[in-house]
């Protein structure tokens, strides 16, 4: 099944795709760039007697793509405290998912995933970016799957990730602490 990672920096060459590719080189993962996928934003229509209204964007793609790896990367840059857009636009889609007919074992197929992020900011990310780490740690609990682990990178500016080596170092051990 293999590892699939979702990039939401909306950069190309970015930081964070760069420390990303350090943890996970590209020819051991399917890499996700969100920003060449159309995600719509979440219309929350759970308590609408329709339900939700189907949606013409690459989602389903992507939801199909998650579903076809056990271990799945989240890689962000660190956003007002949070994931970039494109993610968090992916992400909560989710809840939309759950209820399309043709997906109703999404949230049992989830439960077999291990989570990993990689995240990068510029600013005290390792303690700014705690919020963000902590947030995926209660996504994975919402659905039952492993947090396996997380990464931090700080930069600012392109090209500044070259320079933290802290960072580069522990990615080469991300996924292989099993």
């Amino acid at each position: 099944m293999g590892i699939i990672v979702f990039h939401g920096s909306t950069r190309k060459d970015s930081n964070t795709a760069y420390l990303t590719y350090r943890a996970v080189p590209k020819s051991e993962a399917t890499h996700i760039h969100l920003r060449d996928y159309q995600v719509h934003p979440i219309v929350d229509e759970r308590h609408s007697e329709q339900g939700f209204k189907p949606i013409d964007d690459d989602h389903k793609i992507l939801i199909d793509q998650l579903l076809a790896h056990d271990t799945v990367v989240f890689s962000t840059p660190i956003y007002w405290y949070g994931m970039a857009g494109p993610l968090k636009q992916f992400i909560d889609r989710w809840s939309q998912i759950m209820r399309d007919p043709d997906y109703q074992h999404f949230r049992e197929e989830m439960k077999k995933k291990k989570v990993y992020a990689i995240i990068v900011g510029g600013d005290s990310p390792e303690i700014k970016g705690l919020p963000l780490i902590q947030q995926f740690q209660y996504i994975c609990q919402f659905f039952g799957m492993t947090f396996a682990g997380y990464l931090i990178g700080k930069a600012s500016k392109p090209g500044e990730m070259k320079n933290h080596e802290e960072a580069l170092a522990k990615a080469a051990f991300l996924l292989k602490r099993e």
